[in-house]
């Protein structure tokens, strides 16, 4: 019994005592939710209205766990005034404590005499818990995207250095954050920077300095999925036709994708293509070349067919040429074959012998060969095989007739010219012409041109 006496004694004697204090000082916390940042020598900052209710007196603050606290010097408050304090909590080095912390302090005056306990609390934060960063999300045709950096805490950030990095862009910043301030930026994308990327989340990194301190803060982009492929075709030239076709994935997707070319059966003969097609088809007269493909982000597929229409051209005129001989040698009845050979004369002159074979396919009447001299040349008096009918050295013509020919029958006909200019190079002479009749028809036909190269000894055509 005695003993629950002394205790309730003891507890009434202290409750005196800090009526008595509270009466001789009263102080009131204005603000609260103030934040320290580790690493960073920012004090958390505290504005009190402490109240004189004694004589006039000076105060002092004191902590027991060693945070550095400012005023360090004596607050001086007159009898009955009201005076506005703010006290700076500094962070103590050795503390790793993180989260919300009340730091118990004490207010004495000079006398060394307690007059007010209280505490101060605070939140302690790391820095990159102190700030959060993140993005718009964004899809392949996107021109532009926004960003953002927030103060999440009741801290002031001045001179922060932001260094913003993804597969998208980089970007430098240097900014101020107000308490639970959010500043944006708008970001203009290079495609060619992540063409070949798929969609999905990727990370935004933002490396953060400031008072000293380096923090790494990472956030997200969400990159839509898109699908998205383009086809380009170039047709070129004509005699060589070059055709190019490409498909682009500009989606962030992998994309199926099936091209078809069609050709006919001719002109796949002169066409070649490249890449191989993965399957070929014939229909009928057409041929069909088809590629299956599955093109990552940012791929190409280039398809080049290439017909050269040339070596069909070429081998027609070839086709023609012949057709055209056969057709002028079928409707001829008469062949003429016309030679030329060296002959050494005594005189030591330029001569030389022509031969002429005259062949009838056909019987055929009234046949008159006439034969031309070349110029600056002259007719030896005498004649092989059958004779001429006229000679005119003048006009430098020679012609032979003969009433009729049977079927198959051949005739020679010859000649020496000789020139006393010597000749040098290529000595042409021209074609003999035949004319003869047919079933009462005048009909024409024509030998080859001969001619003689005169470095040579003899030469035939």
């Amino acid at each position: 019994m005695i003993k629950r006496v002394l205790v309730l004694m003891m507890v009434l004697l202290a409750t005196s005592m800090m009526l008595v204090s509270a009466e001789s000082l009263e102080v009131k916390q204005i603000d609260f939710d103030q934040v320290m940042i580790s690493g960073m020598n920012q004090p958390a900052i505290f504005n009190l209205e402490m109240k004189n209710n004694g004589v006039a007196e000076s105060f002092k603050f004191f902590n027991l766990i060693g945070f550095p606290i400012e005023p360090i010097e004596y607050v001086d408050i007159a009898s009955g005034e009201t005076k506005q304090v703010e006290v700076k909590v500094f962070p103590r080095a050795s503390l790793n404590y993180r989260g919300y912390y009340s730091l118990d302090y004490t207010i004495k005056d000079s006398k060394d005499l307690q007059k007010y306990a209280g505490s101060f609390k605070f939140k302690m934060v790391d820095l990159e818990d102190a700030v959060d960063v993140g993005a718009q999300q964004i899809d392949p045709q996107s021109q532009t995207m926004v960003i953002y950096i927030r103060n999440r805490e009741n801290f002031n950030f001045s001179e922060m250095k932001v260094r913003f990095s993804s597969p998208f862009f980089e970007r430098e910043e240097t900014l101020t954050l107000d308490p639970m301030e959010k500043k944006t930026f708008s970001i203009q994308l290079d495609k060619e920077q992540f063409k070949h990327l798929t969609a999905g989340f990727y990370t935004l990194t933002a490396k953060v300095e400031i008072g000293g301190q380096k923090a790494y803060v990472e956030g997200t982009i969400n990159f839509l999925e898109k699908d998205i492929v383009t086809s380009i075709q170039k047709d070129e030239g004509f005699i060589i036709n070059t055709k190019v076709m490409r498909k682009s994935n500009q989606g962030n997707v992998v994309a199926s994708t099936q091209t078809v070319i069609q050709k006919n059966i001719v002109s796949r003969l002169f066409t070649t293509i490249s890449p191989q097609p993965d399957v070929v088809e014939r229909k009928g007269f057409d041929v069909f070349y088809t590629w299956n493909r599955e093109l990552q982000p940012g791929e190409n597929l280039d398809i080049e067919v290439k017909t050269n229409w040339l070596f069909p051209f070429i081998a027609a005129l070839f086709i023609l040429a012949i057709a055209t001989l056969a057709r002028i040698y079928t409707k001829t009845h008469v062949d003429v074959r016309k030679s030329v050979s060296f002959v050494k004369a005594k005189g030591g002159e330029f001569a030389l012998k022509v031969t002429m074979t005259v062949k009838a396919k056909e019987y055929v009447e009234k046949i008159s060969i006439i034969d031309k001299l070349p110029p600056l040349a002259k007719m030896y008096e005498k004649f092989g095989g059958e004779q001429p009918v006229r000679v005119n050295e003048k006009a430098g013509r020679v012609e032979w007739m003969f009433d009729k020919m049977h079927s198959n029958e051949t005739k020679t006909l010859s000649y020496i010219i000789y020139s006393k200019v010597g000749i040098l190079g290529k000595f042409v002479l021209p074609a003999a012409t035949v004319v003869y009749e047919r079933k009462g028809e005048i009909k024409e036909a024509h030998s080859n041109k001969a001619f003689f190269m005169s470095e040579q000894s003899s030469k035939q055509n």
